[in-house]
């Protein structure tokens, strides 16, 4: 899978950071096809709009992205209070202003690294400032242009507050011009056939 990395640290153990929206679901794709799966995106629709019978990899909703976080937790951080944070994320305070390697922090309680820190993540939801989408699990509408997108976690530059799991911002895709952020990258989900899932629970 030979695609161009944005990143500023250019390390094969960091996360890609620097990434624009449509970048990301162009990785997707190719890694989707690349794994003899079905590509979740339609790259001929203006916002590559989601095919939903597909079983290729894709962005998470928000939805998605909050209860994969929280780890079955109702508050901030699953691993408990704030003062834990520097054990579990790359956030301001400890990351000397830059990324590091995946994995490197104790993980939640389901087992995901780096869910609190070290690069801010892309999700599939168009942002609303009126009000979170994570108590569903929509689809995002496409909305044409340059909307802006959900983004959530911590990133290397957080405050303990922004690392929590029910931090939200709304970020433009950079998708019609030059200006994107320096610490947004994404993570890669999919799902499982039924079939997949029994033999997961073997």
């Amino acid at each position: 899978l030979q695609l161009s990395n944005p990143s500023q640290w250019q390390d094969p153990k960091r996360p890609v950071e620097r990434v624009r929206w449509l970048e990301a679901k162009e990785y997707l794709n190719e890694r989707s096809r690349a794994e003899g799966l079905t590509p979740y995106y339609n790259e001929k629709t203006p916002d590559w709009q989601p095919v939903p019978s597909a079983n290729g990899y894709r962005l998470p909703t928000e939805a998605e992205w909050e209860y994969a976080a929280r780890a079955g937790i109702d508050g901030p951080y699953d691993f408990g209070s704030a003062d834990k944070l520097r054990q579990y994320a790359w956030v301001g305070e400890n990351s000397n202003q830059q990324t590091h390697a995946a994995g490197e922090k104790r993980p939640n309680r389901w087992g995901l690294f780096d869910m609190y820190g070290n690069v801010s993540e892309w999700t599939e939801d168009v942002y609303s400032a009126t009000g979170s989408s994570s108590t569903a699990d929509p689809i995002a509408a496409s909305t044409g242009g340059d909307a802006k997108r959900v983004v959530k976690g911590g990133n290397f530059k957080s405050t303990a507050d922004l690392a929590r799991a029910t931090f939200r911002t709304g970020q433009q895709t950079g998708n019609t011009d030059a200006c994107f952020s320096s610490d947004v990258g994404f993570r890669a989900v999919r799902t499982v056939t039924p079939e997949e899932l029994a033999a997961l629970r073997k």
